[in-house]
């Protein structure tokens, strides 16, 4: 019986430290990118992707939660515009983005506040092409536990069809409006 119960002991200290130990492999840096490429100048681009007042206009989350409530502060575009929100639904939860680093028709960086849930950053960046503007949105969280470590191998599940999601949205949105439509 006792050689049992030591047995259950190693094992259980195993599992916990090979939890443990394994989340310090994992990046502390959780980074998730998409792309698309809008027929569109990136100044075209920048007028809708720069302003926090048009987010919703081609957000992957504004349509989950109708009854959301959105409050705007700061300048129409630029460094200090923040977007907050509140939703009772959990895909939704409530929070906040502030732009921290804005440079017209080439990228847009916010601070986002998930207020218990964490922060993280997201960047929208502008590239001319050819046939428009490469825009990449990235989203960029820091992993501090051993916790947030495991689930950020989640991260680019959870996340990158969301953002796939809204720059087809934005595509279609910066394509339409640059036709004039």
């Amino acid at each position: 019986m006792n050689a049992i119960i030591k047995g259950i002991v190693y094992l259980l200290v195993t599992v916990i430290v090979g939890f443990v130990g394994g989340a310090y492999l994992i990046s502390p840096v959780t980074v998730v990118e998409r792309s698309v490429t809008i027929a569109a100048p990136p100044d075209k681009v920048y007028a809708v992707a720069g302003s926090l007042r048009r987010f919703n206009e081609w957000s992957p989350w504004a349509g989950l939660d109708p009854a959301a409530e959105y409050s705007f502060e700061g300048p129409e575009q630029g460094v200090g515009q923040k977007m907050s929100w509140t939703s009772n639904k959990p895909d939704v939860g409530s929070g906040s983005q502030t732009v921290t680093e804005a440079v017209p028709n080439e990228k847009v960086v916010t601070e986002l506040d998930f207020g218990e849930m964490g922060q993280a950053t997201a960047t929208l960046t502008l590239e001319p092409a050819t046939v428009g503007t490469i825009v990449t949105w990235g989203f960029r969280s820091e992993n501090d536990g051993v916790l947030e470590r495991w689930m950020s191998l989640m991260f680019d599940r959870w996340i990158g069809p969301d953002y796939e999601k809204g720059l087809a949205n934005l595509k279609m949105l910066v394509e339409r409006d640059a036709q004039g439509g």
